[in-house]
């Protein structure tokens, strides 16, 4: 039981509680049963440090239960000294996480590695991602609503104005009509937006976490509008917009070029094995290129934050060349302790294109990205590269090359039944493509730069830069000279306003997770 983590007293009790109900060699055949204990939110609390602290730091076996069935999960386990989980400094399982994240330091930012590592302690994240459900009742789910917004300068200092990014076609807000690049002018009636930053943080989680919220909005066209919208339980449809267009390319010939818009990455298939609508809705994009002859793709990951690594490699498979069929896609690199041990934990080592990728014959692919492009999304090109020709447009991504196994973690009640606590979603591997290439922490740089003006439509090829920047080059071979002063004064005269980065605490889901390997060692 790693006694000597802890001191006499709440570990002593906690420790029975968790031999009571979980596994049999904690008592002897004719010891007698163990007393009834009350399962007390503290003890919830301190079940979860023990047990976070055990997966990442001991063992996966038993979900943190027995050592002698598992190694540490932990990518960088072992630059976290001991530590005791239950020590009072740690006043829940996120502070104890928070210190952990500190130890293993990346020489090249001289900053800790690990700024990823969470617990959802509702199941809000998982359901999103494997199942593509945004729930309503969850407490604060930054998706229940189904839009999220960008905050832009303001002539007066003191303000910010506040435009849509984007709204899930499924949500609330997509039902509700609500559309890229239309301004909000007032919250529940305020329309007073001041700049520092405790008012946007205030908006912000307004906007996202509230049951419902009114809004007034001005349109594209700028016709005023009001809507209340109610948060609701939805099937997450990632695929924001999707058109073909017909450009002419550098010999003068007609050619066509898919453009797609995606902001996550749930699951394509659930925890049954069903097809979600993540699938449905790619299927059907797909298919609408494959019809139409696309030889040149657009895709736009520029808010996209990642998600199941399934769907990556489903966009990779459909992107790839025939060349790449049944080749090395990427490969997983685990702590030392289970690459030493990596046929006993039965987790992969590699993953492998399909043995017929999807046939679309592109000449490029072009992805859009900028910072808040994450993980998944990130591993998605970075499979690719060794195959096809890949263009990144945009600004650098976020940079994170490493994912996550889902621990869902519980204890056990008098009666032996679990009693959920949270999943933990702790960093467990990196990834590298083909040609060993990963280890992107600060982020992969683009081959042109763009900026991205939050109040003008998606498919926009008059004023959106990223745009502009791709079909210059499938015209002309070349990316546009974007720092001129007509272009200045062009962006002037327009009113285009870009979001100003990292204004806000954001809740959205950052990286990437492999729910299959979660299932191969729940299974252990």
């Amino acid at each position: 039981m790693h006694k000597k983590l802890f001191s006499a007293g709440p570990a002593t009790m906690l420790a029975g509680v968790l031999c009571a109900g979980t596994f049999m060699s904690c008592h002897k055949d004719k010891s007698p049963a163990a007393p009834p204990v009350e399962i007390t939110d503290a003890l919830k609390k301190d079940s979860l440090k023990y047990l976070m602290y055990q997966i990442m730091q001991v063992t996966y076996g038993d979900g943190g239960r027995s050592a002698a069935k598992g190694l540490p999960t932990y990518y960088w386990y072992s630059s976290v000294p001991q530590l005791d989980p239950l020590a009072s400094k740690y006043a829940d399982a996120k502070d104890l996480l928070a210190e952990m994240k500190t130890y293993a330091i990346n020489p090249g930012t001289n900053a800790p590695y690990d700024h990823y590592s969470f617990l959802d302690e509702d199941g809000t994240i998982t359901n999103q991602l494997m199942n593509g459900v945004s729930e309503q009742n969850a407490a604060a789910n930054p998706s229940k609503l189904g839009f999220d917004v960008g905050f832009g300068t303001d002539a007066d200092a003191s303000k910010v104005r506040i435009f849509v990014k984007y709204a899930d076609k499924n949500s609330p807000a997509g039902k509700a009509g609500i559309s890229r690049g239309w301004e909000i002018v007032s919250i529940n009636g305020n329309t007073s937006f001041s700049s520092t930053s405790s008012s946007i943080n205030s908006l912000y989680n307004t906007l996202t976490t509230s049951d419902n919220v009114t809004l007034g909005l001005k349109k594209l066209d700028q016709t005023p509008v009001t809507i209340t919208v109610n948060a609701a339980t939805y099937n997450i449809n990632p695929v924001l917009f999707d058109t073909v267009y017909t450009v002419k390319n550098i010999v003068n010939a007609d050619v066509k070029v898919g453009y797609f818009v995606m902001y996550t990455f749930s699951s394509v298939t659930n925890n049954k094995g069903e097809a979600t609508a993540t699938k449905t809705a790619l299927d059907q994009t797909i298919a609408k290129f494959k019809a139409q002859g696309v030889r040149q793709l657009i895709v736009d990951f520029r808010y996209n934050g990642g998600g199941a690594t399934t769907t990556a490699e489903y966009l990779d498979n459909a992107f790839a060349p025939a060349a790449a069929a049944g080749k090395l896609m990427y490969t997983y690199k685990y702590n030392d302790k289970i690459m030493q041990n990596l046929a006993a934990t039965k987790l992969d080592a590699q993953v492998n294109f399909a043995a017929a990728t999807g046939g679309m014959n592109l000449d490029n692919v072009f992805f859009i990205v900028t910072g808040e492009t994450a993980s998944a999304s990130e591993l998605t090109l970075n499979n690719l590269k060794p195959y096809m020709n890949v263009r990144l447009i945009g600004q650098k991504t976020y940079g994170k090359p490493v994912g996550f196994i889902d621990f869902n973690i519980s204890m056990y009640d008098n009666a032996h039944k679990p009693v959920y606590l949270a999943d933990l979603y702790a960093i467990n591997f990196e990834t590298v493509n083909a040609n060993g290439n990963g280890g992107y922490y600060t982020g992969i740089p683009v081959d042109a730069t763009a900026k991205d003006y939050v109040n003008v439509a998606w498919g926009n090829t008059a004023v959106d830069e990223n745009l502009q920047q791709a079909l210059n080059y499938i015209s002309k071979g070349t990316y546009l000279d974007l720092r001129t002063s007509a272009r200045i004064s062009a962006a002037a005269s327009n009113d285009l306003r870009e979001a100003i980065p990292n204004m806000v605490t954001s809740g959205k889901f950052n990286g990437m997770v492999d729910f299959r390997l979660s299932k191969k060692v729940a299974g252990l």
